[in-house]
């Protein structure tokens, strides 16, 4: 345990002569305590919710006089690591971690009861961690441990169909938990079902995110839930959902609709094929008529041509008669 830790005096306290010397004397007792054990005792743990204001415990156990008390209340991981003091008869803000401001006090009218627990405003999860009431004119420091924990509910969603099983896949998703959560789902007659281990992620503060995805078959209600739950800060958050009967595949009708389906793609290839057997042969048909259109055509014309050339033949005949009777 930290022990002969010095108080520092904020340079802005201007301090009478019999103060400084109550204050000489304290430094003194510092020096000649080093090496001793604190008395201390097991650190408390405090629970709250993001955004909460909370109450840390302390408790010197003899009254005192508020104009003679000097405390400090830090988290030694901080830097500076002072979250609030209190210097005889007011709060010094001088050394305060900028993080604390406005958000710290004490219960002025307790302090004569020896009451000095501290006033924590609209906690955060930047606050998690361990703090330290010390009292350096009784060599006296208590610990704290405060949780802040955060919660919300889940968002479940149905993300499609499991052929294999005939069942239904749903999506359970949660994010802002702090501590980690526990994911789980319950069928509705409350018993958990196998999903297996949840998917886990955080972000920069350490804030989880979990998600988890089931495969559920058709059952006698159909209801189903989601529920994420954190036992440190006693959280529980749960979404239910009712999936219909007409969402489930059934098995007879599935493979009926199978078999349907393979009838008509067979149908569909026969009637392609049939219909490529078709327009082959229209096809061979339209070639056969253009050969014999074209065939008939050409005979037509070797027939014009070889009239053409009897005729011309008979023409040159008939005028060299004419020549001869001439």
């Amino acid at each position: 345990m930290h022990s002969g830790r010095m108080f520092l005096v904020p340079q802005s306290f201007s301090l009478k002569p019999s103060i400084k010397v109550v204050v000489f004397g304290f430094l003194l007792l510092g020096f000649t305590c080093k090496g001793q054990s604190l008395q201390t005792e097991r650190p408390r743990l405090v629970a709250a919710m993001l955004g909460d204001d909370v109450v840390l415990p302390c408790h010197l156990g003899v009254s005192v006089n508020p104009d003679e008390l000097v405390l400090e209340w830090g988290r030694l991981d901080l830097n500076p690591r002072f979250v609030f003091m209190w210097f005889e008869g007011s709060e010094n803000v001088n050394e305060k971690n900028m993080e604390f401001k406005g958000r710290t006090s004490l219960f002025t009218d307790r302090l004569r009861d020896g009451d000095v627990s501290l006033r924590l405003t609209g906690v955060k999860h930047s606050d998690n961690g361990r703090f330290r009431c010390y009292n350096p004119k009784e060599m006296k420091e208590y610990y704290v441990d405060l949780l802040v924990g955060s919660a919300s509910s889940p968002g479940v969603s149905l993300s499609g169909l499991d052929v294999s099983s005939s069942g239904v896949m749903l999506d359970c998703s949660a994010a802002g938990w702090y501590p980690e959560p526990e994911m789980f789902w319950l069928d509705g007659d409350g018993n958990i079902m196998s999903a297996g281990p949840a998917e886990k992620s955080t972000d920069p503060d350490g804030v989880y995110t979990v998600s988890s995805r089931v495969t559920v078959e058709k059952r006698n209600n159909n209801n189903f839930t989601c529920r994420v739950q954190q036992r440190d800060v006693n959280q529980s958050r749960e979404t239910h959902i009712h999936v219909p009967d007409d969402f489930f595949i059934n098995e007879s009708s599935f493979y009926v609709s199978i078999s349907f389906n393979v009838i008509l793609v067979i149908m569909f290839v026969l009637g392609v094929a049939f219909l490529i057997i078709w327009m082959k042969k229209q096809i061979k048909n339209k070639q056969k008529k253009l050969t014999e259109k074209i065939s008939e055509e050409q005979k037509n014309l070797i027939t014009a041509i070889r009239l053409e050339e009897e005729l011309e033949k008979s023409n040159k005949d008939q005028k060299i008669i004419d020549e001869q009777r001439n």
